[in-house]
């Protein structure tokens, strides 16, 4: 039996990962985002460029990126995110090693996996702290067609 809207918009989907960091002495919560979540991250890690030839390209910007996705997704017990966006900056100075294990969790959790990493390893280009990018994220088929 095929499942109702209701019962689609009511089910508990969200998966949530306790995650042992012994560097921190301790275990994080790990959740993964929701749908609404991971494309406001998404865009937030994309930058519109302009080409050579007068086209526009979308580019993932490293900057920061795994923390970014990390202050998003650690909870506490209650389900409550520990950090603001604001606090991407500082947790990004913690261990490369550390973000990295969580990040790669939470993107899992968050369907994200191999795609957009390999995407944010493949480029090469890192913004600057202060750019900032587009809030409403267009596919490269969206910006081959404007110009």
């Amino acid at each position: 039996m095929a499942l109702t809207s209701t019962q689609i918009l009511e089910a508990e989907d969200t998966q949530i990962k306790p995650v042992d960091v012994p560097e921190w002495g301790g275990e994080v919560l790990v959740r993964g985002l929701t749908g609404i979540e991971r494309d406001a991250y998404e865009a937030g890690i994309q930058q519109i460029r302009p080409k050579p030839d007068g086209s526009r390209e979308v580019v993932f910007v490293r900057d920061n990126a795994r923390a970014k996705l990390l202050v998003k997704c650690l909870i506490d017990e209650q389900g409550n995110r520990l950090f603001k966006d604001t606090d991407a900056p500082a947790l990004g100075k913690k261990a490369g090693a550390v973000i990295d294990r969580l990040y790669d969790v939470a993107a899992e959790l968050s369907g994200m996996g191999d795609a957009v990493e390999k995407e944010i390893e493949g480029n090469s280009e890192a913004a600057p702290s202060g750019d900032s990018s587009s809030s409403s994220p267009e596919t490269s088929d969206d910006l081959s067609t404007s110009s």
